[in-house]
């Protein structure tokens, strides 16, 4: 499995949102600039996370972008359905159940059940406020004068 481009930014926007959250909302082209990456293509992200319900929008005068709940209640593997659609390795397991005609006889298909099994468990459970924690303790977030 491969993470598009479009998984990868719309995760570097939401903690970007999250990390540079001060109660207003963001402008579009502020979090390209921190993250270098294509306000165009932030714009194509920006309408898949807000009919999710991920994003809230304000246009106009100081109109902009902010996560529409806590860091603590997005998970990875939640951000990733919305950009990448289905994080299942194998189309046969789109479907509950599956309607595979090998699926009784499939040799491989318990491979695929637990390879799709430890990707969704291990997506599932980490949030953005995890991510953020874990960042702020590798580089020292905290300081004294």
């Amino acid at each position: 499995m491969k993470i598009s481009t479009k998984g990868r930014y719309a995760l570097r926007m939401m903690l970007d949102l999250a990390q540079n959250d001060q109660g207003e909302f963001i402008a579009l082209k502020d979090i390209a600039e921190r993250q270098n990456i294509s306000k165009k293509y932030l714009e194509q992200i920006v309408p898949l996370l807000h009919k999710s319900g991920m994003l809230r929008t304000n246009r106009g005068y100081q109109g902009g972008y902010a996560l529409a709940m806590s860091p603590s209640k997005y998970t990875v593997g939640a951000i990733l359905r919305v950009t990448e659609g289905d994080l299942c390795p194998v189309a046969c397991l789109t479907a509950s159940p599956n309607e595979c005609p090998r699926a009784g006889d499939c040799i491989t298909l318990p491979v695929w059940e637990g390879l799709y099994k430890a990707v969704t468990d291990y997506l599932d459970n980490i949030t953005l406020q995890d991510i953020l924690d874990s960042y702020h303790s590798r580089v020292g977030g905290d300081y004294s004068i």
